[in-house]
This record gives structure tokens, sequence and C-alpha cells, in this order.
């Protein structure tokens, strides 16, 4: 089976239906609670420009795809609060791109509600799921991988996951572990949430483990069958609708029917029980941007190694800061090392490095107050 990708081959129309063509789901409904106060329930950091590039995350996640998927073949998967934000950010994909979401129901409901669309036009689609806010300095090396990722999923039945080859050990990701050999792409033995420091030392040192990103491929029967096999009450659910995919009754039919759905990730629903999950290792220089120390890190450093977004920032026996604030702010630094200060609508948080994981409690205190 050839894939074809470019758009002179497409339909016009949104979902355009080729042989074996690629689709993207891109994953953005999450809320980004560790980025507060930029990011909040009325406008997430997907929504934003964290980096200071001159487009937000997933403005650059949507151009990332489109160098491999025809735009006409991505999704956009959020809650149906953010339609607006996306249209904005968006604004040349059509209406029936959008999975919008009446309820929070974790990934596993909205990743079988795209690939049922997806299959209701195209039951040889190879479909990628992708975050909305993480970044990928190898593009290139990016785009090969999935290349090589979606070949493997048109000509087999299998489950696939990028693992991110893991230089340090992260307390904070999901660890995959694979059978190792000599083949390019892995069996996967087990899959691993967020283990302690002394764990993901030996993760480390085995040779066998690697980051999960949350960035997966499979074809779009794949996908369907595994549902069947594995959450068959949530696919009987969902696949009632098979009749309005991607037309005007599509809404009327989700608004009544997503709130019914079983909250549950798509890793424990489907990943963690299925036999068939294979793992692509690779090395396209990913970061989640999943804390303020995550963004530091990513960030290009000035003098005494302070990052600054936004900001015009003047520093003095001050080191390792993580400055962000709005667009042309004067911030005065004297004394102060490895903390993070960051201003947004009115709101300031000022806190060590160390204690990045407080930002969360701190601002469901703030919202309680």
């Amino acid at each position: 089976m050839t894939n074809k990708t470019t758009k002179d081959n497409t339909s016009s129309s949104p979902l355009g239906k080729l042989e074996g063509a690629y689709y993207a789901v891109i994953m953005a409904g999450g809320v980004g609670s560790r980025f507060w106060p930029v990011s909040t329930p009325d406008n997430p950091k997907q929504f934003h420009d964290m980096l200071g590039t001159g487009k937000t995350l997933i403005q650059q996640t949507f151009s990332r795809l489109a160098r491999l998927i025809p735009s006409e073949n991505i999704l956009i998967s959020t809650n149906e609060r953010y339609k607006d934000l996306v249209k904005k950010q968006l604004p040349d994909i059509a209406d029936l791109q959008l999975v919008l979401e009446p309820a929070m129901r974790n990934t596993a409901p909205a990743v079988l509600f795209s690939a049922l669309k997806i299959f209701a036009q195209n039951p040889d689609a190879q479909i990628l799921i992708a975050p909305s806010d993480h970044w990928i300095d190898k593009e290139n090396v990016f785009i090969d991988d999935l290349k090589t990722a979606f070949t493997a999923c048109s000509q087999h039945n299998i489950l696939m996951t990028l693992g991110i080859q893991p230089s340090y050990p992260n307390t904070g990701y999901g660890y995959i572990q694979f059978n190792n050999s000599n083949k390019k792409i892995k069996q996967v033995k087990q899959f691993t949430e967020k283990p302690n420091l002394e764990n993901a030392k030996k993760f480390i040192t085995s040779g066998d483990y690697l980051w999960n990103a949350g960035i997966f491929v499979w074809s779009a029967k794949s996908i369907v069958k595994a549902f069947q096999t594995h959450l068959p009450e949530l696919f009987t659910l969902f696949n009632e609708g098979q009749k309005v995919w991607n037309t005007a009754f599509e809404d009327d039919f989700i608004r009544d029917t997503y709130p019914k759905a079983k909250s549950i990730s798509i890793d424990y629903g489907i990943l963690e029980k299925a036999n068939n999950v294979k793992v692509l290792p690779v090395d396209i220089g990913w970061n989640d941007l999943g804390t303020w120390g995550a963004l530091y890190n990513k960030l290009e450093k000035k003098e005494d190694e302070n990052a600054v977004v936004n900001a015009k920032a003047y520093f003095q026996d001050a080191s390792g800061n993580m400055i962000r604030t709005e667009k042309g702010k004067k911030v005065i630094i004297k004394g102060l090392k490895d903390y993070i200060v960051v201003e947004n609508d009115g709101v300031l948080v000022i806190l060590p490095k160390n204690d990045e994981q407080a930002i969360k409690e701190l601002a469901k205190l703030v919202s309680n107050k």
C-alpha cells in the first residue's frame, strides 16, 4: 500500500479520502495547571506563545505535522469551551476537523471519537496521536520516524508509541520497557507511570526503558479493533453514532453521548492491555514543556544562566532564574538564584525552581480563596 501525503492528491473537503492516507489528531484539551498563572482553565498553555517565538504551542504543533500530513487531515481534539480559541489560532481548519468534547473524560473517549470519524471517511487511514504542547528540536528526524511508524502500521495490526531516549532519571515521566533486540521497532513489555527516583535510576541503567511521550501511531482499523476488544462498552456507546460521523448531526449525538462515557486514559484502557503494542525509540530533541523548569531547560540562557521570555530584564547577583512576564515588562532582579518569576494578567508568582510542583496546589488555594 502506498501512502500519499501531498495536498494535490487529496480531496478538497476536510478529512480528505485517500488510500492509506496520513491523518493526525492533536490532543489539545489539557489545562496545563503547572504553568499557572499564564495557563488557566479559560486559556490553557497550548494557546500561549510559551517560548517567545511568535507562535503558540498549538500553532507550532500544527505546522510541524503539516510538513507530512495534509492540513485538512489534521483534527484538533479539545474541550468545546476552547472552540473559539482553536478557530482563532488555526483559522483555516474546518468545523469537521474539530473533535469537541462536551465533558472531560480523559484521553480514551477522545481517541475513539477521533478514530471513528476518520474511519468513516477512510478505513485505510494511518493515524498519529500527538500532544499539542510539546517541543521537538529535530523536526526532520521526527518526520522520518513518523514515516517509519506509518509504514509499519499500514502493514501490520500493531499499536505503536514513540519512545524517547532518556537522558536522566526523571520521576515526572511515564516509562516504557521493551524487549531489547536488533530490530528498529521493539516489542513493549510494560508501561510504568512516574517511578520514584530509585526506580528511575534503575530504569536508566538497565538500558531497556524509554520515556513515554504520549505520541502514538496506528491504523484506523487497528485502533477501532482494539477498542472493540479492550473497551467494548465504550466502543458500543460511540458506535451508535456511525451514521452521523462527519455530518451536521454529529454534534448533537456527541453532546448527548459523550458525558455517558467512562473517564479513562488511552494508556490504561488500551495500551496496557493489548499484546500488539510496539515502540520505536527516537531521538528527536523532545521536551514535554510540562513545568516551568522544563521550559527553562529549553530556553536560550542569558548571562548567569537566566532565561527570559517577553520581559526586558536586568540582573545583578542573580543566576539560574526563569523569568516570564507580559511583553515588554521591565524586570529588575537582584540576589535571586534558581527562582521562577512569572507575571500574567495581574498575577505575580515568585518561588524556587526546586519547588515548582507546588504551583498546581498554589493555584487551587488561590482559586478557593
